[in-house]
């Protein structure tokens, strides 16, 4: 079966340390082809079905990645430029919000 894609959610691949739990924390995540390490998980919130994790990236930009724990599917939920990188750039050109706006 092929999966529907939504063209407004940018591609997003996601590496994790495994602890107690599956997917514990993202280390690093590949968007749209360029790969960024995750310098620090600021936060960290659940919602049914769905963990959600505020990271800071090499980058200096903030990111809000969503797993789905039933589909096991990773999205990006928010972007947020740091005050050094000059502006709202996310790596693919348009901000990404989730149910919660941009963080």
């Amino acid at each position: 079966m092929e999966r529907e894609t939504n063209s407004d959610v940018p591609e997003i691949r996601v590496e994790c340390h495994a602890g107690y739990r599956a997917d514990e924390r993202p280390l690093r995540f590949t968007l749209r082809g360029r790969l960024f390490e995750v310098a620090e998980v600021e936060d960290r919130w659940y919602s049914p079905g769905a963990v959600y994790f505020r990271v800071r990236a090499d980058d200096g930009n903030f990111y809000v990645l969503r797993h789905n724990e039933g589909t096991d599917v990773w999205t990006l939920d928010a972007f947020r430029a740091s005050r050094d990188a000059g502006g709202p750039n996310p790596p693919d050109g348009k901000v990404t919000t989730g149910p919660y706006g941009a963080s």
